[in-house]
């Protein structure tokens, strides 16, 4: 029982394999419907704009499966565990894990708003802001401070973990019944079983629904692009450099030098998470990929109980990307309305920033509703400001989602092979293939 925990359903065996017609291969479909979706968005904006519902239905669907998914798949490797004590030390070292490199992240961040300073010059009036289309996010800020966050991450009911669809609140059902099945031993193994057989079946949904990968990243890309146009690309052209740029250096700087430490090859993940990486870069949304991912990593030779808990809590604590635009955009608002914040206001926001860019997947609209909230720390940026960001904010979002997929990627093989659980001979054969 306990080796096939450490083995995933082979959630790509639908695939087609190395040698098949290159026009069968899903990360050419979807670089495909990537380009297209674009070019025609940006030559008829109307009906990229029309599209909008394909890209949504897609994202829809995968969001179907994620809380399914992940309860399944953590609850059935925990109950594989001989050792229950080892998953409060696995989510331990995904804790300290989290919170190092995201504080790299956001360090980063603030290092390039300072140095580029992407606000400077623009001498915005404040009180000449539109902040009509910013009251929505403002609006879902939260209140309460850090408590009220903690709280918050315990569900009121069953029904309402699911209902909601709370990643990090089915994590923790899923962790209380994976124990009490552990526990439970020989007498739950109907019971485990039962969930085991479940997990093929939603994995195989997986299956069938990544193969409209690439007509939900052709509708989403259509819409970006009717929707803002290419004007908007140029309008606060210096603040999108300095957010890519940054993502990039933080995946090939921070990132590299994480895999290069755990013996792995960054580039080489790359390529063998090419499909997902394209998936997100059409949908603008890591949230897209991640019931295929858990299946890769553990083909790749993390255990399931490991990719189960990290991987899942990641997305909610390990956010890189978002931590680099979140800093960005504060730094930028601040230099762009000509606001000298002290170095104890850029402390605080620093110090809010590592709170509240914790939670930024978890609600609609993100990223804007975590500035929100931070912003409210520091009274002398008003939050009319978010009014900037409105129009590009969306082109920002693709290095957002990658970032946070590859730092996710990796956070589950450094926790895996801390915690003893890396099968990196398996690692190396599957890399090596590609």
């Amino acid at each position: 029982m306990l080796a096939d925990q450490g083995r995933a359903p082979d959630a790509t065996r639908d695939e087609p394999r190395t040698g098949s017609r290159w026009y069968r291969q899903l990360y050419i479909q979807v670089l495909l419907a990537v380009v297209g979706g674009a070019t025609l968005g940006w030559l008829q904006p109307e009906w990229g704009v029309a599209l909008k519902p394909l890209g949504d239905a897609f994202i829809k669907l995968i969001k179907l499966l994620v809380v399914p998914l992940v309860f399944l798949t953590v609850s059935t490797g925990i109950a594989g565990m001989a050792d229950l004590r080892g998953v409060g030390r696995v989510g331990l070292k995904a804790l300290i894990y989290f919170e190092l490199v995201t504080t790299l992240a956001l360090g980063l961040g603030y290092a390039v708003g300072k140095l580029a300073g992407p606000g400077r010059g623009m001498a915005i009036d404040p009180a000449g802001l539109d902040a009509a289309g910013v009251t929505t996010y403002a609006g879902q800020a939260p209140s309460g401070g850090v408590a009220a966050f903690l709280l918050n991450l315990i569900p009121s009911s069953v029904g309402e973990a699911f209902v909601r669809g709370e990643v990090l609140h089915v994590l923790l059902l899923a962790l209380l019944l994976g124990s009490a099945l552990a526990a439970l031993g020989p007498r739950a193994a109907s019971l485990r079983q039962m969930l085991e057989e479940g997990t093929q079946a939603v994995f195989h949904v997986v299956g069938w629904i990544m193969k409209l990968a690439p007509l939900g990243a052709f509708g989403a890309m259509a819409f970006t692009l009717g929707k803002f146009g290419p004007a908007a690309l140029w309008s606060l052209g210096k603040l999108m450099a300095c957010v890519y740029l940054s993502c990039l250096a933080f995946v090939f700087g921070v990132l590299g030098a994480i895999a290069w430490w755990n013996r792995v090859s960054l580039w080489r993940l790359l390529v063998y998470l090419r499909e997902e990486l394209l998936v997100v870069l059409g949908t603008s949304s890591s949230e897209s990929v991640l019931p295929r991912l858990m299946a890769k990593l553990e083909r790749l030779g993390c255990a399931r109980p490991v990719v189960g808990l990290v991987l899942p809590t990641g997305y909610s604590f390990n956010l890189d990307g978002t931590a680099i635009y979140l800093t960005l955009a504060t730094l930028f608002m601040a230099q762009a309305l000509q606001v000298d914040l002290s170095w104890q206001q850029e402390l605080t926001l620093f110090a809010v920033l590592m709170v509240t860019s914790k939670g930024a997947a978890a609600v609609s609209g993100g990223g804007f509703v975590t500035l929100a909230a931070t912003l409210a720390t520091v009274p002398a940026l008003p939050v009319a400001g978010l009014a900037l960001l409105l129009g590009v904010d969306r082109f920002m979002s693709e290095a957002r989602a990658l970032t946070n997929m590859v730092g996710n990627a990796l956070a589950t093989i450094v926790v895996a092979r801390w915690e003893g659980r890396f099968d990196a001979a398996q690692a190396q054969r599957v890399l090596e293939e590609g």
